[in-house]
């Protein structure tokens, strides 16, 4: 019976893709090739054919339709930029990006829930690193307020805090599937082509000639296609499997988005509250580490290629001094069961305890990226390449926030090569 559910089998080959059919069937050289049709291409796009109407830019998605992955998984989101070191591309493109996502939803009248995010603590220590996140966020120039706790019931009465708290007037959500459905209409009306069910082989799509420039935005295959252009080989990828629960919103009338102070040893935010577009709340993510990089199931999408790289990223992350993967292990796994994450939000928001009737979404993967000479998880954007070809390795959280000044770096570094 297990045999039958689980399939283990490698790639078809080193080049990370399978060519679905021939290049020439289907593609006329283009002057830009954009391998995937996440949020991060579509921008990329978008900025390129914007800049240059007369560019020709394709783009290959090897889904046969929009945001199967993390683009289309994501809670949506839109991040103020106050988590993320002042000289990192995320600081850099957080913020600008907060501003563009706005202004390309009321473009196309899809609604921003302007809700704000609070960040509480839950004892003294984590009073000390409140102050730091905060100090941090106005380094980025993002608005800011370090609040005492007895200013917490009027923006979120169901929350709790220690001391302090951040009020953060800017975070706000919207629904991840219309905002990539938009970029991908702007793209085509730009003269862009989106070609679903087609995926990447090097060996049949790539002659290496100057004239063409290849962009790697494949998300959790990103390493992979990158090796292939003799790039990113210091690298592995770990993917992290995101669970979250969801009630009604009448069920737990949460106001703000409520989140804790995040372990400074792991890039991720811990457990927390988000409401979705729709109006739900939801409790999560976990961030379990997982062997296959679309593991949505535990039975499902068995890959020895994705084993073999999860098991280097891991053994260097065990090596390594940067991370507590022991502790990763012991603090994540329990996650799996409700009763753990209802536990652990409770503290910051006691009344979930009393809460029933949760449901589980579908998950998302976190396609980490770690330096296996350091064990350390890398935690800003990382882009490398030459006049040829450029290779998004990193484009985790805020991604989906920063995605279009993000995709307008990228865009400018490709034109600087043609």
């Amino acid at each position: 019976m297990f045999r039958k559910l689980v399939s283990l089998k490698p790639y078809p080959s080193r080049w990370a893709y399978t060519n679905i059919q021939s290049f020439g069937d289907r593609l006329k050289t283009p002057d830009v090739l954009i391998i995937g049709a996440g949020i991060v291409g579509l921008s990329i796009a978008k900025s390129l054919l914007e800049q240059n109407s007369g560019l020709q830019v394709k783009i290959f998605e090897k889904e046969s339709s929009l945001g199967l992955h993390a683009s289309g998984r994501n809670s949506g989101v839109l991040h103020a930029g106050f988590y993320y070191s002042p000289d990192s591309l995320k600081a850099r493109f957080c913020k600008e990006g907060n501003l563009a996502l706005r202004s390309l939803c009321a473009e196309n009248d899809i609604e921003v829930h302007n809700l704000g995010k609070i960040v509480v603590s839950k004892n003294e220590g984590e009073d000390q690193l409140l102050e730091q996140l905060f100090n941090r966020g106005i380094s980025n120039g993002v608005k800011l307020e370090l609040l005492e706790k007895e200013q917490l019931f009027d923006l979120e009465p169901l929350a709790k805090t220690h001391s302090r708290f951040i009020w953060s007037p800017t975070t706000a959500v919207a629904d991840p599937q219309a905002v990539i459905k938009v970029l991908a209409n702007r793209v085509e009306s730009l003269g862009g082509e989106i070609i679903f069910d087609r995926s990447f082989n090097i060996k049949e799509d790539y002659s290496g000639k100057d004239s063409r420039h290849v962009v790697n935005a494949s998300g959790s295959q990103a390493d992979r296609i990158a090796k292939s252009f003799g790039f990113g080989n210091q690298f592995s990828m770990i993917p992290f499997m995101g669970l979250y629960r969801y009630v009604p919103k009448s069920k737990l009338p949460l106001k703000r988005l409520v989140y804790p102070v995040p372990n400074p040893q792991n890039p991720f935010l811990g457990v927390h509250f988000t409401i979705s577009a729709s109006g739900s709340v939801k409790i999560g993510p976990t961030a379990i580490p997982l062997l296959n990089r679309e593991q949505y199931s535990l039975l499902e999408n068995w890959n020895l290629s994705d084993i073999k790289e999860s098991v280097r990223g891991l053994t260097s992350m065990l090596k390594g001094n940067a991370h507590d993967l022991p502790g990763l292990f012991k603090a994540e796994f329990p996650k799996f069961f409700e009763s753990q994450l209802i536990k652990e939000s409770s503290q910051l928001v006691p009344n979930v305890s009393g809460v029933t009737g949760w449901k589980k979404m579908r998950p998302g993967i976190r396609a980490q990226l770690i330096d296996i000479n350091t064990g350390q998880l890398v935690s800003d954007f990382l882009v490398e390449g030459d006049k040829c070809s450029t290779h998004v390795l990193n484009a985790v959280s805020p991604g989906w926030t920063a995605a279009l000044p993000f995709g307008k770096y990228i865009a400018d570094r490709v034109i600087s090569h043609l």
